[in-house]
């Protein structure tokens, strides 16, 4: 087994990638449903689950707690008949941000948790403050640490309406995850309208719980005093769908990418065909025809249903063969321009300004030493050296195989050459 820690990954570049392609199962799904089995001692079986680094970090978290399972095939078959443990230590969740989907379900169920602080991508601010004031107004005390949160409820949670100030994902799914088991009801406004937050709302649904209101914004729940486990089957994941879409875009490429969902990605295809790419999607199919030309295109990223900033990095490194100006605006993290420095040492021309990034286009790349700094740069560099004449060498890539399942085996698939070395 390779110490991913310490593994890089060579690419021979400018190879003509064509075949099928399976995106796997939503790793941002199956993350809060793993912290869902905390909500009850019934036995859970999902299925699609991607074999990616953060899941191994949650199903780990879960064991410390008193979890039962395996994981194996993409399957997880888990139960946690009694908290053992509320504590999620910081040496098992540094490298994720699984902790901190814990922290309402923990508290709903056993009344106190001690939740290490999120680890993760370095890419800006992702407070959890929203989440926080929300666990408080529904009678939680709140103790924040140096390296730890506690969260303490003498009584049962109750019931709020609570506004978010702001779109947060992982706020949305901490508090609804409290709110299935609070007394009475929780009214939740402002709620975001990620599929991977209805695709929760899928599982608590199974599980007994009393949602309504699942794609829109304003979520109502009424409180049970108990929920069964279930079976769930993860949705599949929008921005390894994205990814792949997004390679099939160079010159030469013919990628078939199956397991999709065509409406999670809408936005991009939308700029694709903005762009002159044409974009053929089936039932659960997606494919594109690009005849050597890309247009520039502007864009910002939003939440869902607009352009996903998981995506952001992966558009980059396309534009950059865009026969003019391209600009991005990146409106949702203050750093998630870091992977530009590493294109540009491949030959690309992109400025910053601000949270705007200017790509000049079109560049060739050349193969370099660059180094991924987060989950989503790291495809766009694959993406860059994919492309690029000659030999290129990614570092830490660590951060690959934290979201995305088995990559380098994929594209090989499709004929590129790319080799995980351990150092």
């Amino acid at each position: 087994m390779l110490n991913l820690k310490n593994t890089k990954i060579v690419i021979d570049g400018q190879k003509q990638l064509s075949g099928r392609v399976r995106t796997a199962g939503a790793k941002n799904a199956a993350l809060p449903e793993l912290a869902a089995v905390v909500l009850t001692g019934g036995e859970f079986h999902f299925r699609d689950v991607p074999e990616v680094e953060d899941i191994k970090v949650m199903f780990h978290a879960l064991e410390n707690l008193g979890a039962e399972g395996e994981f194996r095939s993409n399957t997880v078959k888990i139960k946690i008949p009694t908290i053992k443990s509320p504590l999620v230590p910081r040496e098992i969740v540094e490298t994720s941000r699984a902790s901190v989907l814990l922290l309402g379900p923990l508290v709903a169920r056993n009344g106190y948790a001690k939740v290490s602080t999120p680890g993760g991508c370095a890419i800006g601010d992702r407070k959890i403050n929203y989440h926080l004031e929300g666990l408080r107004r529904m009678g939680t005390d709140i103790i924040e640490e140096k390296e730890h949160i506690i969260a303490k409820a003498s009584k049962p949670l109750r019931g709020i309406d609570y506004s978010f100030p702001a779109k947060t994902v992982t706020g949305t799914e901490n508090l609804l995850m409290a709110a299935v088991l609070a007394e009475g009801t929780t009214v939740l406004r402002n709620c975001s309208l990620e599929p991977e937050v209805g695709d929760l709302i899928e599982l608590l649904l199974a599980m007994g719980a009393d949602i309504k209101g699942k794609n829109s914004e304003t979520l109502v729940i009424t409180g049970k005093s108990s929920l069964n486990g279930a079976a769930h089957q993860v949705i599949p994941d929008r921005i390894e769908m994205g990814t792949y879409v997004i390679a099939g875009c160079f010159a030469g490429n013919e990628i078939l990418v199956e397991n999709t969902v065509p409406e999670y990605v809408g936005c991009l295809l939308d700029i694709l065909e903005k762009s002159g790419i044409q974009v053929n999607t089936a039932a659960d199919t997606i494919s594109v025809n690009c005849n050597g030309k890309v247009n520039p295109v502007d864009i910002e990223t939003m939440p869902y249903p607009g352009y996903p900033t998981d995506l952001q990095a992966q558009l980059t490194t396309l534009l950059t063969q865009a026969e003019g100006v391209s600009h991005i605006k990146e409106n949702i993290f203050n750093n998630r321009f870091q992977h530009t420095g590493e294109l540009n040492k491949m030959g690309a021309n992109i400025e910053l300004n601000g949270d705007v990034s200017i790509i000049k286009g079109k560049t060739p790349l050349t193969g370099a030493l660059i180094r991924a700094t987060d989950l989503r740069a790291s495809a766009a560099l694959v993406l860059g050296g994919l492309i690029a004449k000659g030999t290129t060498v990614i570092e830490n890539v660590f951060q690959l195989f934290r979201g995305y399942e088995n990559m380098p085996q994929k594209l090989n698939s499709l004929g590129a050459d790319i080799k995980v070395i351990e150092e």
